[in-house]
């Protein structure tokens, strides 16, 4: 029956309420009276103690749990629709700020310190865009149902098509994406560089490839471009990979790591020719946060029935800014139909703002794909957040699948 909960510690009281407040962008109406003793003891105290959120009519239930445990517990406020943090005791207006206000000095310290580790001009960004009193936060809107099987008639004919998860030194995202394909009815192959090499296994059995996220090689030859030249430079890897690429049967997906790697092999993949590549941040920082990405209409395969939605999904690189050959290179590839998914702000506006667009990437460009559509490559991580309770909020009509668990039953469906 709790909906939030936050332990009183530094800063008290008063702090607790403010910070879940500002999680949530919401006001609070607060009336300490039953606490009693002096107001500013009350608020200021970093004594042992909890704030919890609950519903209005779970309060004289979740009340007589708290007594039974010999805990003290009572009511001390509820939430303000006009965006206030105001405070009562004794029926006296002790204090009444706008929401956003205390949040601008609660964040102030945060940004200055970011300021001079970080490129100043986004933490500037950052600071801007959570001051921001209209902006309706990270939101989801789907085209299609999340809930609908679209692979359900295949799974009892007995074909588990093989693909090829494919890993190199420094690989961390191969379990994440094995589940995800696995889930979808396909037959899921650990393939580590070194199998190909010494031909101990082959993609000549593979209907698809997946290149995971990570550090290959600790990225010291570039982002993913050490994996990428490992296949470059060796005759016998260079010759299977271009093969399974020319293959008009096979799929092939990279996600972050595996983006940056496929694209570091663009002369083997048919239709890749116009691919851009990948530099540090504009942030100069690693990135790991949420953030919001919109579906292009484009030939991917993988994204088919998508086109249009608004989807949340994880982010972390460091070397994610989409650079091209030259300039106004990008509008080229948007009208060609190879750019398959950008960022968006939280009005699903593409852009290239921070902290919503956290590389800094020309048009919010983040994942491309092939003419034919057969190769998807993202600097997301989709395959962190395919199922629902992998996200921290979802919608309740939403099943046991995540939205971007669609892109994996497309693969299957496209297998056939």
């Amino acid at each position: 029956k709790i909906l939030a909960y936050h332990d009183r510690s530094d800063g008290g009281l008063f702090v607790t309420l403010c910070e879940m407040a500002f999680a949530s962008h919401v006001g609070l109406q607060i009336d300490i009276s039953e606490l009693g003793g002096d107001p500013k003891s009350i608020l200021f105290n970093e004594e042992l103690g909890a704030v919890i959120q609950i519903r209005s009519e779970d309060v004289e239930s979740v009340l007589a749990v708290l007594a039974d445990e010999v805990i003290n517990g009572c009511v001390i406020g509820t939430l303000d629709e006009a965006d206030q943090i105001s405070i009562v005791f004794n029926e006296e207006l002790i204090c009444s700020y706008a929401r956003i206000v205390l949040q601008q000095t609660w964040s102030e310290t945060s940004f200055h310190l970011q300021a001079l580790r970080d490129n100043p001009r986004c933490a500037k960004k950052q600071f801007e865009a959570a001051s921001n009193h209209a902006d309706p936060g990270l939101n989801v809107d789907l085209t299609f149902d999340p809930n609908e099987d679209i692979v359900g008639h295949l799974i009892n004919v007995g074909a588990r098509p093989r693909i090829a998860i494919l890993r190199e030194q420094g690989t961390h995202g191969h379990i994440e994406m094995a589940a995800a394909f696995n889930r979808a009815n396909f037959e899921c192959v650990d393939l580590d560089m070194r199998d190909l090499q010494n031909n101990a296994q082959s993609l000549a059995e593979c209907k698809g490839l997946a290149v995971c996220g990570g550090f290959s090689f600790g990225d010291v030859l570039g982002a993913g471009l050490g994996w990428a030249k490992h296949i470059l430079f060796n005759p016998l890897l260079r010759e299977q990979f271009e093969a399974f690429f020319n293959r008009s049967d096979t799929f092939t997906l990279g996600f972050s790591n595996g983006c940056q790697m496929l694209v570091g092999l663009k002369t083997l993949i048919p239709g890749a020719k116009r691919m851009p590549s990948f530099a540090k941040n504009y942030s100069e920082q690693f990135e790991s946060r949420l953030c919001l990405v919109e579906i292009q209409p484009s030939a991917a395969v993988l994204l088919q029935d998508m086109e249009g939605s608004r989807l949340l999904v994880p982010v972390a690189h460091q070397e994610g800014r989409v650079v091209f050959e030259k300039e106004g290179m990008e509008e080229e590839i948007i009208q060609q139909g190879l750019v398959a998914v950008r960022y968006v702000d939280n009005w699903g506006r593409k852009t290239k703002t921070y902290p919503a667009n956290p590389n800094g990437s020309p048009l919010g460009i983040t994942g491309l794909t092939t003419t034919d559509g057969r190769v998807l490559c993202m600097m997301p991580h989709p395959d962190r957040i395919f199922r629902t309770v992998q996200h921290s909020w979802h919608p309740g009509t939403w099943g046991e699948n995540g939205p971007w668990f669609r892109m994996f039953q497309n693969a299957r469906k496209w297998v056939g």
